[in-house]
């Protein structure tokens, strides 16, 4: 308890890195995921071409590699990202390529006929997107999109490598310091175990929602 009380504030700030992490790249990772997914189903096959390797290269590789190559294979091109940055990066185009499925796996679930109902009325491709095939996706969608911004905070946790003081990080540095391991860890274990137990409720609460505005 008193290793708890006394590095408190430390644990605190790198919680709320890591919440930032999570945060600010599963946004972006859902808008660069909605664009790869419509990539994924246009009639255009350069543009589905594009999608399916960018989802393959970024699925088919370690999120570790992906961060290293970030930090510290840019700075060789002459490109140079912060720590945060770098991770932030990172995360987004690893979730975006999981992302993309889960959005796809939604919009190809709405029926077929309710897209040439909306075609046939001479409704727009956007239009009929926005109107009428978005809101029933996103319902289908749901439960795998919460589930990946579960697993993404978790992942937040090899930002470590890249020295962001993000929990990982600060147990680590706490039990160097210390020699408590088992309790440093078991408090960074016990607050990601919070975070997504909170990420947890509110996607049962969302669905729920969900289930009652299209039953």
């Amino acid at each position: 308890m008193d290793l708890i009380v006394r590095d408190l504030p430390d644990l605190l700030r790198a919680m709320g890195v890591t919440l930032l992490l999570g945060v600010v790249s599963f946004v972006l990772g859902c808008a660069l995921g909605a664009l790869v997914a419509l990539a994924r189903i246009s009639r255009f096959r350069l543009l589905r071409g594009l999608a399916i390797a960018y989802v393959s290269v970024f699925r088919g590789t370690p999120l570790l590699i992906q961060i290293m190559l970030v930090y510290y294979g840019l700075p060789q091109l002459g490109v140079l990202i912060e720590p945060i940055p770098s991770a932030i990066l990172a995360l987004t185009v690893y979730a975006a390529a999981y992302l993309s499925e889960n959005f796809r796996a939604g919009i190809i679930a709405v029926d077929r006929g309710q897209w040439e109902a909306a075609h046939s009325m001479g409704m727009p491709y956007w239009r009929m997107l926005r109107r009428i095939v978005v809101p029933q996706a996103i319902r289908v969608a749901i439960p795998p999109v919460g589930s990946r911004f579960i697993a993404l905070m978790k992942d937040t946790s090899l930002a470590s490598a890249v020295t962001v003081v993000e929990l990982t990080r600060a147990a680590e540095t706490i039990g160097s310091s210390t020699f408590r391991y088992m309790e440093a860890f078991l408090v960074a274990a016990a607050a990601y175990w919070l975070i997504n137990t909170a990420l947890s409720l509110g996607q049962s609460v969302l669905e729920r929602r969900l289930g009652r505005a299209y039953a």
